[in-house]
């Protein structure tokens, strides 16, 4: 048997090779997990200047889409005002256009180009000295995709709050396109002075408190769910955990998933929430019911136990207080302003509805809740 000095020690040799194995071995993990690191950090790079050139190319293209309406305006502009000449203008670009870069300058996108300028005249593409009559420009973040759905907002202030929006939340053009036609601006204008209004208008939805976070009614169109009379409440439940992420772009921003069914015990009986979430801007529960008829006195009875325990046994001395909302078919806001005193910042109903209605039809709806609103605070008024 060999021995051999090493360290201040004798080691067998066969140890010492093994510590020599051991080693190198060691060096390796750590070089694999350094190799990794690296890897990681260089595909994000790569990753990083890939959108920043598909966004970039997207926006460069926004801004010559701008330029070809605003030159296909001022062309219509100089004594051209025939309807035979704009449509006769528009179709011979198209067809130029098209045999000279391919598709994408068809005659429908070259009205579109038109269109988009005629809503943005006021607005400037970054980069390009344009005289407007204010320095707004266009925004570097939204795509064309974007602009083609904002182009069909007529509402000015309307308009903004979705391009804030969708800047801010990072909309998909597709999404962008749904909240629109859901007129998200309107579900949330509901319970909004003129002062309140005008801040939707400019900065967007924010939240300072429980009813900001809050619209009416909720659309779960996504669900592709029958009407509530052919429904459980089970297969409700079931079907917003199976399409989580789009029920939480229409609950809106700060909502995080915590719990569905939690189980909550009072002397040995057992009561079962059918979905908590967090608002990370509010920093509370929000606990959710889902009920598939009428909003009834007893659903909120049951909604003030549920708030009530998760304010003594849950929330800790960082949390606000707990929020509760009840998801209905119908409700009486009459019912609840009786059984929840004037004062109430807690618990909410709201209706659904399982498909996505007309713009029409929403808006007829919207102006009756608005009605019913101010009939009931004139009553208060008389009182």
């Amino acid at each position: 048997m060999s021995w051999i000095s090493f360290a201040g020690h004798l080691h067998r040799l066969d140890s010492v090779a093994y510590y020599f194995e051991k080693r190198d071995f060691m060096n390796n993990i750590k070089l694999v997990e350094d190799s990794r690191q690296l890897l990681d950090k260089v595909s994000q790079y790569i990753d990083t200047a890939r959108t920043n050139i598909s966004t970039s190319v997207n926006f460069e293209m926004v801004k010559a889409y701008w330029l070809i309406g605003r030159e296909i305006v001022e062309e219509e502009q100089q004594g051209n005002q025939r309807a035979e000449y704009g449509a006769g203008l528009l179709r011979y670009l198209a067809e130029k256009l098209t045999v000279k870069y391919g598709n994408g300058f068809g005659y429908e996108n070259i009205k579109r180009m038109r269109q988009f300028y005629i809503a943005y005249a006021n607005s400037t593409p970054i980069g390009y000295a344009v005289h407007t009559q204010s320095n707004k420009s266009l925004n570097p973040d939204l795509g064309w995709i974007h602009y083609r759905a904002l182009m069909r907002v007529n509402r000015i202030e309307v308009r903004s709050f979705y391009e804030i929006e969708a800047v801010k939340n990072s909309w998909s053009g597709r999404e962008l396109e749904r909240q629109i036609n859901s007129l998200l601006f309107d579900r949330l204008a509901k319970s909004k002075d003129k002062q309140g209004l005008l801040e939707l208008a400019t900065q967007g939805q924010i939240i300072t408190k429980p009813v900001d976070a809050l619209k009416e009614p909720i659309i779960l169109e996504f669900l592709n769910l029958p009407e509530a009379h052919q429904l459980v409440e089970s297969k409700l439940e079931q079907a917003l955990i199976d399409n989580l992420h789009h029920f939480l772009l229409e609950l809106g921003s700060g909502f995080a998933f915590i719990a569905r069914q939690k189980r909550l015990t009072l002397d040995g009986d057992h009561y079962y929430a059918d979905l908590v979430f967090y608002h990370v801007k509010l920093k509370c529960y929000v606990v959710i019911d889902l009920k598939t008829r009428k909003l009834s006195h007893a659903d909120i009875g049951q909604m003030l136990l549920y708030v009530n325990y998760f304010d003594r046994e849950i929330r800790d001395e960082n949390d606000n207080p707990t929020i509760g909302l009840v998801l209905c078919t119908e409700k009486s806001d009459t019912m609840v302003k009786y059984m929840l005193n004037e004062t109430n910042q807690q618990i909410f109903a709201s209706k659904y509805q399982l498909y996505l209605p007309t713009e029409e039809q929403l808006r007829q709806e919207l102006q009756k809740e608005l009605l019913e609103i101010q009939q009931r605070l004139g009553e208060t008024d008389n009182e």
